[in-house]
């Protein structure tokens, strides 16, 4: 299985970025030999569509989960769409991260019409008036 990380550097021991479209690294990890493959996340300084970009980007590179802090709701209809499965929440080290996934420790995201599912997003929280 391919899993990707959103990380804040390119190896097994950088930190979980916990910001989808936004993390500066992708570290794509074969959860059976724990080679990996760390791709810059080129959508990161879009102004704006980022987490969609970065889903296709991921899409082209055959990743069946992303485990990530928090992602918005179209980039994880993107990713679904894709047919790739979303776990948020995730930290630690990306090494760590794996680990968890494989034991079953990391909770799959739920639908995105759950407001204030999927953390800070542009517009969370936010109320009108």
């Amino acid at each position: 299985m391919r899993i990707c990380v959103s990380a804040v550097a390119d190896s097994l021991d950088a930190q979980v970025d916990p910001r989808f479209g936004r993390c500066p690294y992708f570290v794509l990890v074969d959860s059976e030999t724990m080679k990996f493959e760390a791709v810059p996340n080129t959508a990161s300084s879009q102004m704006s569509g980022a987490g969609i970009q970065a889903a296709q980007t991921l899409a082209s590179k055959s990743v069946n989960v992303v485990l990530t802090g928090n992602v918005g709701p179209n980039a994880f209809q993107a990713l679904s769409a894709a047919g790739i499965k979303v776990l948020i929440g995730v930290f630690g080290t990306v090494r760590e991260a794996v680990e968890r996934y494989e034991r079953g420790e990391l909770k799959e995201a739920g639908s995105p019409t759950v407001r204030g599912h999927f953390g800070m997003g542009r517009g969370q929280g936010r109320h009108s008036r």
